[in-house]
This record gives C-alpha cells, sequence and structure tokens, in this order.
C-alpha cells in the first residue's frame, strides 16, 4: 500500500505547524485520509480574514516524510528539511516545485527561523541550523536561498537545544547548554561566534528561557532555583530578581507561554501573554499579564491546541482540533472573547474539513472510568448513553507514553459513523497526567496499565450484562495492541465481546530482541524488558493466546520499521498450534507496502472498514 498524494480531497490530518516571524503566513504537514503527507502554506490575511491555505505537493507525486521539519517563510514559500539517518537535505518548496539546498551531516539537526523577513536575494540566510553529535560538538550553519550548501557560522564545544532570538536582526540567539549535568540558557553571537552566560538564576539550578519579547525585554523562564520546575519572569537587564508567581504554577496542569501581544508603547509587565494550559485530554486557553497576578480564561470550545502561536493586530493564531473539527487554525480575537456574550464572535476556524458525504463528523466528549487505582480520564463517543449503547468498544493507545486526546482521529471517527460507542481510556503510563501518572510503567509493561484497564472491563462489562448487552470490545493500536490482547488473555468469560489489535507485540522482551537500533534504546530506557514479578505471571502474548477465547482480529503492515511483522505473524503460527481456526476463531491481515502508521497510510479507509465491521459484528468485512 504505497502512500499516494491527494490534495483535492478533504485534508483530515495537519501537523507540526510553524509561523513566519513576520505572522504573514504559517505551515503545516497535511494529509487527506489514506493520502500521502505534503507541505502546506497558509497566507494569514493582516486584516484578520479568513487564513487559507494551499498545498504545496512534491513534484512527481511523492509524499514528504512525516518527520520532516517546516520553517514558513514570508513570501509563502517553506523551507524543509528531511534526515536520512546522519544526513539532513533542506530544500525550499514553491507550489510543484523543489530547490535543494545542499546537505548537512549530523546525528541530529534543529532548524530555526531567522527574525527578519527573509528574501530571495542570494546570500540571504533563511535559517539557522543546529547539528550536535557525539563528540560532543555543536555546529551552527546558516542556510540561503541560493541553493548552495548551508555556510558553517560557529562551532560549540558541548550539546545546545531550544533557539529564541533575542534581537530582530538575527544575531542574538538564545540556547540551552546542558553541562556537568545541569542545562543552563547561554547566548550565542553569530557575528563572531562566541557565547556568553544568561541565565545563571542559583549555583546548581536548571534554568532555561522560554518566551522573549524584543522590544520590551520581557522574559519568561522556567527554572528549579525556587525549589521545584516553575515559569517565572522578568525583564532583561533592569536589574531586578525574576519573580515566580503561584498563578503560573497550577497543579495538574501544564503550563506553555505560547505567545506575546505585540508591543505598542507599554511596558513589559503591561503585556499580556497567551499561555496554553494542558490538562489531560484536553487544552484550555488563558491571558496572563505580568502585572495582573492571574490567568484570565478565554471561553474557546474544549479541544486540543497546538503549543505554538502567533499574536499580531489581526488577532492570535493556533493550531486546533477537537474530536469533530479536523486540525486547522484558529484565529481569535482575545478582547471580544473576554467580553461580555462575545463569545462566539471572537473565534473563528479556518479550512477544518467536513465530511464528504455532507453529514456531521461525531462530537466526542470526556468521562471518567474506574481504573483499578482510582479515576482513568477517558475520550468517549456516543452521547451520555455510551455507556449503554449496543455495540461498545474500549479503544488503547500506543505509546506507552502517550495518550486519547479531545482532537479530531480518523480511525474512532469512522468506528462512530459505524454505530459503535467509543470509550478510549488514558490508563495509568499515559502522559498529560503528571509525572506519577506517566512513569509508573517504568520497569513494568503490562503492570499498572494492564490493572486498570481489567478494572474498567469488569464495570463495563457488568453494567451492560444488567441490561441484556453484550461485552465491550477491545481494540488497541502498537503499545495499545499490546495491552489489548494482555487483557483478552486475562479478563474473566464474559468481558470481552471480541478483540482487534493492529502493530502488536507480543512482549517487550521479545521486541527488544527484533526492533531496530532506535526502538530498542526507548525499550531499554523504559525498562519495557523487565520482567514483572506477581500473580498474573509473565507479561508474554504467545505464552498466554490459549486462554484467548474472543473472536480476534489482527492487522500488520509488511514493513512496519517500529514493530517487526514477525511479531504478529508468530502469533499467527502459535494461535494454529494450540487449536485456533483461521477465519473461524481469527482472522489475520497482513497490510502490503505499510508501515507502522497502517491507520493513517494509504489503503487506511479498507483497512478502517475492516475493523469497524469486526468490532460490531465479531465478522470482517
Amino acid at each position: 500500500m504505497t502512500p499516494t498524494l491527494h490534495t483535492t480531497t478533504p485534508t483530515l490530518r495537519r501537523v507540526s505547524f510553524t509561523f513566519a516571524p513576520d505572522g504573514s503566513h504559517a505551515a503545516c504537514l497535511a494529509a487527506s485520509d489514506g493520502g500521502g503527507w505534503y507541505a502546506e502554506s497558509w497566507r494569514l490575511d493582516p486584516a484578520g480574514g479568513a487564513s487559507v491555505p494551499t498545498p504545496l505537493p512534491l513534484p512527481g507525486g511523492r509524499s514528504e516524510n512525516l518527520h520532516a521539519q517546516l520553517v514558513a517563510l514570508p513570501d509563502g514559500r517553506v523551507l524543509v528539511c528531511r534526515s536520512e539517518g546522519e544526513y539532513h537535505r533542506p530544500a525550499v518548496l514553491g507550489p510543484f516545485t523543489e530547490q535543494p539546498l545542499g546537505a548537512l551531516r549530523a546525528p541530529s539537526l534543529r532548524l530555526l527561523p531567522l527574525p527578519a523577513p527573509a528574501s530571495a536575494r542570494p546570500g540571504t540566510p533563511l535559517a539557522v541550523a543546529l547539528g550536535s553529535d557525539a563528540r560532543p560538538v555543536t555546529t551552527v550553519w546558516l542556510v540561503d536561498a541560493d541553493g548552495g550548501a548551508p555556510r558553517q557560522a560557529a562551532e560549540l564545544p558541548g550539546l545546545f537545544g531550544g533557539g529564541i532570538w533575542l534581537d530582530r536582526d538575527g544575531r542574538l540567539l538564545a540556547l540551552d547548554r546542558i553541562a556537568d549535568g545541569l542545562v543552563r540558557t547561554v547566548v550565542l553571537d553569530l557575528a563572531d561566534g562566541s557565547v556568553s552566560p544568561l541565565l545563571e538564576i542559583a549555583e546548581r539550578s536548571n534554568d532555561r528561557l522560554v518566551l522573549f519579547d524584543p522590544d520590551t525585554r520581557l522574559t519568561v523562564v522556567r527554572s528549579d532555583a525556587p525549589g521545584a520546575d516553575r515559569l517565572g519572569w522578568g525583564v532583561l537587564g533592569d536589574g531586578q530578581p525574576l519573580r515566580f508567581p503561584e498563578c503560573l504554577h497550577p497543579s495538574r496542569a501544564l503550563l506553555r507561554p505560547i505567545a506575546v501581544e505585540p508591543a505598542t508603547d507599554r511596558a513589559a509587565a503591561e503585556l499580556r501573554v497567551a499561555v496554553q494550559l494542558d490538562r489531560g485530554a484536553g487544552s484550555t486557553l488563558a491571558v496572563w499579564r505580568p502585572a495582573g497576578g492571574g490567568l484570565d480564561p478565554l471561553p474557546i470550545p474544549p479541544g486540543r491546541l497546538g503549543a505554538v502561536a502567533h499574536w499580531s493586530p489581526a488577532g492570535l493564531r493556533l493550531p486546533y482540533s477537537a474530536p469533530d473539527r479536523p486540525a486547522a487554525l484558529a484565529t481569535l480575537d482575545v478582547d471580544a472573547l473576554r467580553a461580555p456574550s462575545g463569545f462566539p464572535a471572537g473565534w473563528r476556524l479556518d479550512s477544518s474539513a467536513e465530511p464528504g458525504d455532507g453529514g456531521r463528523w461525531h462530537p466526542a466528549t470526556t468521562a471518567e472510568l474506574p481504573g483499578a487505582a482510582g479515576p482513568v480520564e477517558a475520550v468517549v463517543y456516543g452521547g451520555d448513553g455510551w455507556a449503554t449503547a449496543p455495540h461498545l468498544v474500549v479503544a488503547l493507545h500506543g505509546g506507552p507514553a502517550d495518550a486519547w486526546r479531545l482532537e479530531f482521529d480518523p480511525t474512532l471517527q469512522r468506528l462512530a459513523a459505524q454505530g459503535l460507542a467509543v470509550a478510549a481510556p488514558n490508563q495509568r503510563g499515559s502522559s498529560g497526567y503528571g509525572p506519577d501518572h506517566a512513569t509508573c510503567l517504568n520497569g513494568a509493561w503490562g503492570g499498572p496499565d494492564l490493572e486498570d484497564v481489567l478494572a474498567l472491563l469488569a464495570d463495563l462489562a457488568a453494567r451492560r450484562a444488567a441490561l441484556g448487552l453484550e461485552p465491550p470490545a477491545l481494540f488497541g493500536i502498537s503499545y495499545g495492541a499490546f495491552l489489548a490482547l494482555l487483557a483478552t488473555c486475562h479478563a474473566p468469560a464474559g468481558q470481552v465481546a471480541r478483540c482487534a489489535v493492529v502493530a502488536p507485540f507480543l512482549s517487550g522482551a521479545r521486541l527488544l530482541a527484533e526492533a531496530s537500533a532506535p526502538v530498542r534504546a526507548l525499550i531499554a530506557r523504559l525498562g519495557g524488558g523487565d520482567p514483572i514479578d506477581d500473580d498474573r505471571g509473565p507479561r508474554d502474548v504467545l505464552r498466554l493466546c490459549h486462554r484467548i477465547g474472543a473472536p480476534l482480529l489482527m492487522v500488520h503492515g509488511d514493513r512496519d520499521e517500529v514493530v517487526p511483522v514477525g511479531q504478529s505473524r508468530l502469533l499467527r503460527q502459535q494461535l494454529l498450534r494450540v487449536g485456533r481456526v483461521e477465519g473461524r476463531d481469527f482472522r489475520y491481515v497482513e497490510a502490503a507496502g505499510s508501515g507502522h502508521e497502517v491507520l493513517a497510510e494509504g489503503g487506511a479507509p479498507v483497512l478502517r472498514e475492516l475493523l469497524a465491521a469486526f468490532l460490531r459484528t465479531g465478522r470482517p468485512a
């Protein structure tokens, strides 16, 4: 199933948004349902009118790399940098045009736009590239518009990340230097390659610059100098100590400053800062004024924000998605939203795709389900009666350090469109609920998360049995597929109606033995291969699959670069050995030419129909 490009069909997926420094354009990676990725350039109306996307497909019908880095240019073109191992190849994209800009070699590379408006004159830099290697040394290159090879501007001993401009001329760049076990922000002067300290708040503190306004010198930092990792603010060069207000340290939420109001004649403390708060599956938005002493919430629709934004006189622009709204750019009139009865006058979402059949996408909300150690938040489709719908699916996300979000998901939409209610829980191990919730699976894959899934299955099955309804079905992707198989093996009879898994692995140890080097490094870092010593025994699906009594559907791409297809092939062989009949007890579908993101590649709509039919009836379409 080789991905193809379909720019004439509705765009359902958008990721990696970035804004041109002058706010005239934005860029992202986009794809239609089952189509390949391509760059998209957005023209942002300076008068606040609709933001208009223009696809920039590659010549020859090629698909863009999902992990490509983008820089939106003020003339509407897009600078893209693709990585192939240690080689990184920048190019400038226009409508059906591609101009290569040489190549860079480094194990890792980060692309940053220049703050000043770029032009197409030969020798004009478009961006700065930071490449680091294992020596450790960080090399800084200037990427030009004339098609020549990037020019080295500096070579810095040590590892550097981040990247925030301290001026509008593209000379002073704040970078996060990692040294002696600490992260601290320093300043790189691109004119002579010199580096000088910027943030050293306490003797052994980690201090990072997260936002800076060159006009007023408003400085927002993140530091653990106060005793915990917190946000603080000050004015660079005024001689006053940094302040760490309580309003910037909310409990059970990740706060991100994402944009500063354009300065006019106000002092730094009077500026307004847009902050995104991520709480569990959803995001909220607020305005913070350093002199005001608190957060002023903005009434935006429930959904998920994109952690980047640009604030200009035309409004605050930022990526937004909701379960019934594919990702697009929202424009906010902050003053109208704050005014009485201003909503929804101050909110507009441009170019969010509608269903091709003229209908409406299915909405979702959040609910609390009973986990083994307390409530678990879930994204649920099916309205108020989702738990007692004729057919219910419990969907388990990948990761394990991932989560379901209150955003558009084509697969869950397809299930809902087929009349299936869906509960997508964020059991322990999911991100977005604090470090204790997220890290409890380190060295315990299939431990606390399995207990949560079994607890909520028992509750839902009992509630449904009392009404004469079948138990819920299970659906999982990648790590969620491993967890779904474990739950099907361990759940008592009558608690799982059927199970469908996509790209499953059999155990952390078996995946560790077969996966690529980057995946092995991830498994080792998270302790995925460590055995669990408890009454449930080994978390090895191959040794437990004789317990699977519910109908089973397995889907795997034969070019999966994350979970090798051999994991599913081995499970199929073992099911046959223990007496299961293929076509009656289980079905295995191998998607030719597909990788790990098999439900987002070419042929994905067909596979979603297959999954929906099976989860509804126990029989694939």
